[in-house]
């Protein structure tokens, strides 16, 4: 019998280079970046509920400001997900509940809500068993933004394109490093 609950570390992301280049016809700078995640993470709990739909709420932390609406990246990648299983024929009755544990501070540029929205596709696909192949997933993933595919793989990885492009790097030595956060959104 299939579980009927999930938890998935998100995890928060640096840019060890970013080259902007010129505006695309989308209206996207191209860019290259080598990103790397790091060990600072969010927490998304995914629970099965009988009611059909997606539902999400984030206990006040220390992270604040935090909607649990549709601009919130988690919320449209679950729903995402839900939608494609749709299209497949393959969801069954019920929906989802995500509590979501911010420890990544918001506008700070670690990609927290892409992070979200990568855990939100791969825990929904997962915990409803949809089936969802990787390639499925990285489209959808792209549609919700252009931090979100790298996500999916996480690691070191260099980032082309608006950020969808994504070729995984062999990691590189351990390293420490301070990520400090002003009042200032990014």
């Amino acid at each position: 019998m299939p579980s009927d609950t999930l938890t998935l570390a998100s995890y928060a992301k640096v840019n060890l280079t970013l080259d902007v280049f010129n505006k695309r016809a989308d209206g996207y700078h191209g860019i290259a970046s080598v990103m790397q995640t790091v060990s600072l993470a969010d927490t998304l709990q995914f629970t099965r509920t009988p009611e059909p739909g997606v539902k999400l709420s984030c206990p006040v932390t220390s992270v604040g400001g935090v909607p649990v609406d549709e601009t919130n990246l988690a919320l449209r990648g679950a729903k995402a997900a839900i939608e494609a299983g749709r299209k497949r024929s393959i969801l069954g009755e019920g929906g989802i509940h995500i509590d979501l544990i911010k420890q990544i501070p918001a506008q700070a540029g670690l990609g927290g809500g892409s992070s979200n929205a990568a855990a939100a596709l791969v825990g929904v696909n997962r915990l409803l068993d949809l089936g969802l192949d990787m390639p499925t997933l990285r489209e959808l993933a792209g549609s919700l933004g252009s931090d979100v595919p790298f996500f999916l793989a996480g690691g070191t990885a260099v980032a082309r394109g608006r950020g969808e492009q994504i070729t995984s790097l062999s990691d590189g030595p351990a390293f420490w490093m301070v990520i400090v956060k002003p009042e200032e959104g990014v």
